[in-house]
């Protein structure tokens, strides 16, 4: 069962959680989900919004890009620390997330990306819009500190590439029960 909730009465939540880890999930080649710190909750183009920010070398680009949706699954109560240590250190190209994270996914109402059971309040986003970072236009500072270019990229919490943002309208928004 899904409890139909209206996003900006949560937002509260969403926000506090998100400095916490959220999970960004897509759907296209096989599930996969991982946590996300950044993010923006809103209104563009009279649109409910939210906007992601996915690393260039990480498995959730291509499938966010190939799908053209995500959700977002935010806690009602305390993060699972299981979940959020395979899900944000390890990556989609090697593991199966559903599987070594016990991830226990809800079909979705609206869109084809099902929400996390484990991680109740759901938002459902049709991607609108995408635009990689303009590295020019970030302040040197946040680069040295967000983008340092000695790490290697291959290595799996690499923080050496940069973002592609994504305005995700909430088309969906709900509590699995």
């Amino acid at each position: 069962m899904k409890e139909q909730i209206t996003v900006w009465d949560y937002s509260e939540l969403i926000l506090k959680a998100l400095g916490k880890g959220i999970l960004l999930n897509t759907n296209a080649d096989k599930f996969n989900s991982m946590v996300i710190g950044w993010g923006h909750l809103g209104i563009l183009w009279g649109k409910p919004t939210f906007h992601v920010y996915v690393r260039q070398g990480r498995y959730t680009k291509p499938q966010l890009d190939k799908a053209g949706e995500f959700t977002l699954s935010v806690p009602l109560g305390g993060i699972d620390p299981k979940i959020i240590r395979v899900c944000g250190s390890e990556s989609g190209y090697n593991i199966d997330k559903v599987a070594k994270a016990g991830l226990e996914l809800e079909p979705p109402r609206t869109l084809s990306t099902p929400g996390i059971r484990q991680y109740p309040l759901t938002l459902e986003c049709k991607v609108l819009y995408a635009q990689d970072q303009e590295l020019g236009k970030i302040p040197e500072d946040i680069l040295r500190r967000m983008y340092p270019q000695h790490i290697p990229g291959t290595d799996p919490m690499s923080n050496k590439d940069f973002h592609t943002m994504y305005v995700g309208e909430i088309v969906d928004a709900y509590i699995i029960k």
